[in-house]
């Protein structure tokens, strides 16, 4: 089954958002630094630290991410929001609480249609948007 994942790029702050958004949404949690992979030795010893690879995994849901990005740096915009499809009223103003923290909330949780639907700004400029489909229909 063909899927599509996120896949997210930090400068220098992997470690802290993906503890972040484990905190904020919940899951498992693996972190790779570049000194700890098999291709430490092709990089710099300042790049030792640095996350190479991390996965978060909750049931559907798998963010990854890693603080290597391209060489013409990182670009931030409003071209793509993470989407998250909740299991129930509650998960949904708890997921949007818990990411807006030090983040900018855009439009509150409010009642959209047969469901909830909620959009924000997380800490790190990320774009979230929220749907909870009431009759339970995803």
């Amino acid at each position: 089954m063909s899927r599509i994942n996120s896949f997210l790029t930090f400068n220098g702050q992997c470690r802290e958002a993906m503890t972040f958004y484990q905190d904020s949404l919940g899951g498992e949690l693996v972190l790779q630094t570049v000194g700890e992979s098999p291709m430490a030795g092709q990089f710099p010893e300042f790049m030792q630290n640095l996350i190479l690879h991390s996965t978060l995994a909750k049931d559907d849901l798998i963010l990854m991410a890693s603080d290597l990005g391209e060489q013409e740096g990182l670009v931030g915009g409003n071209m793509v929001s993470m989407s998250i499809t909740c299991d129930s009223e509650a998960q949904t103003y708890a997921y949007y609480e818990n990411l807006s923290a030090g983040g900018k909330p855009t439009h509150p949780v409010h009642a959209f249609f047969a469901g909830l639907m909620g959009r924000l700004t997380d800490k790190y400029g990320l774009n979230w948007m929220f749907y909870y489909d009431r009759t339970g229909e995803r």
